[in-house]
């Protein structure tokens, strides 16, 4: 299951879900469903898990980590890095660049609840039901849900975005691929027949579906032209979420507003949530500017991804007086794969000698010590600090997957445990270069003056493509290693535009790429590593990965039928892609940071897997903005 059941996969980092598995352990909820009908019919039901049963009852009013008294008002103004020229979400990755804020004014069918493995409650629909086989699943919408301009959400809308996000973006395309139909089965019911039997998962991600207005898009502007949902645009779109957007300055700026009749104000898994009067959102091209704005209070919060920013950055009065507040959140939801990447598409990556070369020339230890205060860890798995990562030598049920493809993957996923090089010192720096230099040898690579050529004599020569000065930092840092073992290597930095329009059509060597993965992974996995990804543009199969075993292991994972059984199929997917060396991970650090304003409260104690819960759960508190002076 992607990670964010909204709109963008977030990264992740250290996980810890040993009460989640403990309950997984339990009655899964639809038997429980079908017991109190009597029943033969798929029972509805308020809340889907995905191995296990829920926490809240149907007749729950809220979720345990907020406060259902907490004040609305005031306003917060954050910070996003980088600019945008589109508000459509239908083709957020396709074209343009999508405003993060436009994400934001949409319901999706279910809400994820933050305290809480892969369980989703009612939020746009009111229940839901399902066949024991997982071969269908019916939505019935709330009759109260409605569109900002008071028009009801229907069965329609729900049918038209699923059939539009499907057609617009690889993303979803590949995500409710096996979503065969959805029809109107009822005045409010939403049915979605899958094309296949067994796959759990299925029902709960088209929980997550974001329900876009179908009149609306069939419309016409101000202007009395016909809308495109298949086109960027700059008009502010309608939704039906607590906020909608009030104003922007493109490529600068966006406002949105609380919508005071919101009509989701009274359903239990909006309780308490979404308090700010108005957020605000400022862009900013470069971190470093984006801090002293920061610090000339021009922003509440913000996120900081630089250990050296960290460390370095935040000695200022308002930190010493403590008006502004530094703090690290647990990052227990998710995992991450964060890597230099390659494009295999290219000839000189398609050998997994030159690939693990790459690897052993990167003096990770080196990094972390000079650029990173030693604050970090080396990834040695795709599903980096999750129960999910393998590790040590396949046994039991994973050795039994893993065999099912023995004769697919290299053979060492069976005789040797995955680790990285370590370096650090000279003694262990020149080993991991002799090591590289042995395997490109037997690749059949050449030196001549210091340089490696193939086998047909073509010189070996990358460019490692970059968008902002904290990943050129990472690069240029490795680019001296490249060049010891012969490869001559360049970094280009380009705006985030052009970076995109890079990207999504697959143009480049090698990039720094982030790969965040939840705690139950499912159909995303096929947009990560898939074969079919690997042609469609914009997706996030960004490495060009066509590998049959890879293929068969991600079909283990989707359907898998119990937890242990998706925790031995994601072991052994992790195991053999790093076994081909298709990356050169990086590093990884189990907080998100944020240095904030202390202007604002929240329930104690924050969710589990809700890392630090702003915006949603936080409000503007008064007394402290009063205390510290108001912006």
């Amino acid at each position: 299951m992607a990670i964010t059941r909204r709109h963008l996969l977030q990264s992740g980092a250290i996980a810890a879900i040993a009460p989640a598995l403990e309950k997984a352990a339990g009655v899964p909820a639809i038997d429980q469903a079908q017991a109190q009908t009597g029943s033969d019919e798929p029972a509805w039901r308020h809340a889907l898990s995905l191995f296990g049963d829920v926490k809240y009852p149907a007749d729950f009013q809220r979720f345990d980590y907020v406060d259902p008294n907490a004040p609305k008002g005031g306003v917060a103004r954050m910070i996003s890095i980088g600019t945008f020229d589109n508000l459509n979400i239908a083709v957020m990755g396709v074209k343009g660049n999508i405003a993060p804020a436009a994400t934001m004014i949409y319901e999706t069918l279910m809400a994820r609840s933050l305290d809480e493995v892969a369980t989703e409650y009612g939020l746009l629909a009111e229940s839901v039901s399902h066949p024991d086989d997982f071969s269908w699943v019916i939505y019935r919408l709330r009759k109260e849900a409605r569109w900002h301009d008071g028009s009801p959400v229907t069965a329609d809308d729900v049918i038209f975005s699923i059939d539009t996000l499907k057609k617009q973006s690889p993303f979803y395309a590949s995500y409710y691929r096996h979503v065969a139909k959805a029809e109107k089965v009822g005045e409010r019911d939403v049915k979605f027949s899958f094309d296949s039997s067994g796959n759990r998962e299925l029902p709960s991600i088209v929980g997550e579906l974001v329900v876009l207005p179908k009149l609306w898009w069939e419309g016409t502007d101000s202007q009395g032209r016909k809308r495109d949902v298949s086109a960027t645009t700059l008009e502010k779109p309608m939704g039906s979420a607590p906020y909608r957007i009030k104003q922007f300055d493109p490529g600068r700026s966006v406002v949105l507003e609380r919508v005071k009749d919101y009509w989701g104000a009274s359903v239990p898994a909006q309780i308490g949530q979404s308090n700010f009067d108005e957020l605000h959102f400022e862009f900013f091209r470069d971190n470093l500017v984006a801090l002293e704005a920061f610090k000339a209070d021009q922003a509440d919060w913000i996120a900081e991804n630089s250990a050296k920013q960290w460390a370095t950055a935040y000695d200022f009065p308002a930190v010493t007086d403590k008006r502004v507040v530094k703090e690290e959140f647990p990052i227990n939801d998710s995992g991450r794969m964060q890597a230099f990447a390659f494009n295999i598409r290219r000839e000189r990556f398609k050998d997994a000698r030159l690939r693990r070369a790459f690897n052993y020339a990167f003096d990770f230890e080196e990094m972390n010590k000079q650029l990173f205060y030693g604050q970090y860890k080396r990834i040695s798995s795709y599903f980096e600090g999750t129960e999910l990562a393998s590790s040590g030598l396949p046994q039991g049920q994973e050795l039994q997957v893993l065999e099912a493809v023995r004769d697919k993957v290299p053979p060492e996923v069976f005789t040797t445990p995955y680790t990285n090089p370590v370096g650090g010192n000279p003694e262990a720096v020149r080993a991991n270069l002799r090591e590289a230099m042995k395997l490109l040898k037997d690749a059949g690579f050449q030196f001549r003056d210091q340089k490696l050529f193939d086998s047909a004599g073509k010189q070996i020569s990358i460019e490692i493509l970059v968008q902002d000065p904290p990943s050129e930092r990472i690069a240029l840092f490795y680019k001296p290693s490249l060049e010891r073992i012969g490869v001559t290597a360049s970094v280009r930095a380009v705006d985030s535009t052009q970076y995109e329009n890079r990207l999504r059509n697959f143009d480049f060597d090698m990039i720094i790429q982030v790969w965040g993965e939840s705690l139950s992974p499912g159909n995303e996995q096929r947009e990560f590593w898939g074969s079919q990804a690997a042609d469609q543009m914009g997706s996030q199969n960004v490495v060009g990965i066509k590998n049959p075993a890879v293929d068969e292991l991600i079909n283990q994972v989707i359907f898998a039928k119990d937890r242990a059984s998706l925790v031995a199929a994601t072991k052994a997917l992790d195991r053999v892609l790093l076994w081909n060396f298709y990356v050169v991970p990086q590093f990884t650090y189990p907080y998100v940071r944020y240095a904030r304003w202390d202007r604002f409260s929240h329930a104690e104690p924050l969710p589990k897997y809700g890392h630090s819960g702003l915006p949603s759960l936080w409000w503007w508190d008064v007394e402290k903005a009063a205390r510290i002076g108001k912006s």
